[in-house]
């Protein structure tokens, strides 16, 4: 039997070649500015570990770091202050500021997309006040709060942040008029009641409400590598939870009605991901206390680089935002040093024009 052939060798590995060749330019687009935004963010953590009091050659930071890797060992001859001020000082405190920027931005993008609206972000919300007020209450409540960032502190923000942002949401719903608009201003009222609750127990609190101060400015000079520890994973949790949901918050950009549609459980997925944002927020608070704006900048600006696809906009926004409040931290350590200006103000000062600003260019009824 003979079989006639028509195709070369060589044509199936050509058209091999031509996918693999489509796939990889389709790849780093994909891809690439996640990559970017991560580079971006080792640099800046590795710029602000050599900052400070004490100046340390980058050089020697690098090898102090590559020496704590497993099975590698450098000897190298620096003073042992240098080590102590490197591991335990800097390192958790800019970790910090990673962790709370990145779960900051992350949840703030979520909010934006489960509402549809560019101006909603946990400080807007009055989810910071809400978690703050909860967490004030845990502090000067007899229950045990070690090192007054954890213990009940957590759980009493997360409860306090999604009542809130649940009050911000039905009133936004049942308000009549722009809905967009009435989810701010709803969030801008219940924050300055909360606030005003935050002051009161402050004030009346005793010596047991002295810790309130950091949660009223916000900041990580407390920041100590068992509240990482404690921290990680409400904010591992919430933002997996939120990944798993970046196709459905992309269906929700074009509308609630047509997300049903296409099968979406439009209730479902909005009361998860808001409690997932929500407890990423509180758990910010925990650690860090009330830090306006970085919910609201860093999402805008990854949504300048990388359109609205939160698929690629989550990721970057998360690194982005590590990257932003670690350059917020190096400045509130170092412009005036040895004061130190709180991270909230310096971030306020940035939010509060940038809030302006889209006020006057954006609209708020709900669309982009």
């Amino acid at each position: 039997m003979h079989v006639e052939c028509t195709a070369t060798p060589l044509e199936v590995p050509h058209e091999m070649m031509e996918v693999r060749a489509a796939f990889v330019p389709r790849l780093l687009a994909m891809n690439g500015p996640v990559l970017a935004a991560a580079m971006l963010l080792l640099a800046v953590a590795l710029i602000a570990l050599t900052q400070g009091a004490a100046d340390i050659p980058i050089q020697t930071t690098v090898l102090l770091l590559l020496d704590r890797l497993p099975f590698v060992t450098i000897e190298q001859d620096v003073p042992a202050i240098w080590e102590s001020i490197v591991f335990d000082i800097r390192l958790p405190r800019i970790i910090a500021a990673a962790l709370v920027g990145s779960a900051l931005s992350y949840s703030g993008t979520a909010y934006q997309g489960i509402f549809r609206n560019p101006l909603a972000d946990p400080f807007l919300l009055g989810v910071a006040s809400g978690a703050g007020f909860g967490a004030t209450i845990a502090i000067v409540s007899p229950l045990p709060n070690a090192a007054y960032g954890f213990g009940w502190v957590p759980v009493f923000a997360f409860i306090g942040a999604t009542v809130t942002v649940t009050l911000v949401y039905l009133v936004s719903r049942s308000a009549p008029g722009s809905q967009g608009a009435t989810l701010i201003l709803a969030g801008v009222a219940l924050s300055a009641v909360l606030s005003a609750g935050i002051s009161f127990m402050l004030l009346t609190g005793g010596d047991s409400s002295q810790p309130i101060l950091s949660f009223i400015f916000g900041g990580f000079n407390t920041a100590s590598w068992a509240r990482l520890a404690a921290a990680l994973p409400y904010i591992a949790v919430g933002g997996l939870v939120i990944s798993l949901h970046a196709r459905i918050l992309n269906v929700f950009q074009l509308d609630r009605e047509q997300a049903a549609q296409l099968g979406v459980d439009v209730t479902k997925s909005t009361l998860v991901v808001l409690a997932a944002a929500s407890l990423m927020a509180a758990a910010a608070v925990a650690v860090a206390g009330i830090i306006g704006f970085v919910g609201l900048i860093v999402p805008h600006a990854a949504r300048m680089l990388v359109g609205s696809d939160h698929r690629r906009l989550l990721p970057v926004a998360a690194f982005g935002g590590a990257a932003f409040l670690i350059v917020a931290d190096l400045a509130s350590r170092t412009l005036l040093a040895p004061q130190e200006i709180p991270v909230g103000v310096l971030t306020a000062m940035l939010g509060g024009p940038f809030f302006l600003y889209l006020l006057r260019t954006r609209r708020v009824d709900g669309g982009r």
